[in-house]
Parts: structure tokens; C-alpha cells; sequence
């Protein structure tokens, strides 16, 4: 049970990144309150940014955006595996019992 604890590439992988696809498709309007706009709020930092200086802050921005999101998808899946394990873990000790 621990190999499948390590995030890597999986049945489970597959099965979180199904997931995230669906989720993004249908965005509720609750979703979409807490959703990141982050293409709205690098436009707007751009807009307000000299010219000159405008590539270096947009390569730092989709850097930021980059970092961001590997970020939150290596946390959301171990989130999600651990609580798959557990929950396994949990059956198969009820049913040796």
C-alpha cells in the first residue's frame, strides 16, 4: 500500500487528471467564485507595467503561474491518494476482521 502513497504515474494519476478535466469543464458558479483568474490579473499587472520592462515581467508571471499550479496538483493528488489509501486501508481491515 505505501507504493501507491508516491505521487507518480498510475491508474490513480489518470483517474485525478479524468477528474480535474471534468471539474473544469462544468464550473459551478461556486467554482467560479473561487476560481484564479490568473490570465485576467497578469493582463492587468502588464497593463500597468513600462513597456521595456514588459517581457521580463511576463516571463516572472507564467513562471509564477507555472510553479503555482505544479504547486497545487503535486498537493491536490497526494491530497486525494493518501485519502484513497486510507479509505483501502480501512476496507481491508474491516473485512479481515
Amino acid at each position: 500500500m505505501n507504493n501507491l502513497r508516491e505521487v507518480n504515474d498510475d491508474i490513480l494519476k489518470d483517474w485525478l487528471d479524468f477528474r480535474e478535466e471534468m471539474v473544469l469543464g462544468t464550473l459551478t458558479k461556486e467554482y467560479r467564485k473561487h476560481y484564479i483568474y490568473f490570465d485576467d490579473i497578469a493582463e492587468n499587472i502588464l497593463k500597468n507595467v513600462p513597456k521595456q520592462n514588459q517581457k521580463y515581467v511576463k516571463s516572472q508571471l507564467d513562471r509564477l503561474d507555472e510553479n503555482f499550479m505544479d504547486y497545487i496538483c503535486y498537493w491536490n493528488e497526494k491530497y486525494y491518494r493518501n485519502g484513497f489509501c486510507d479509505g483501502v486501508q480501512l476496507i481491508n481491515r474491516s473485512l479481515s476482521l
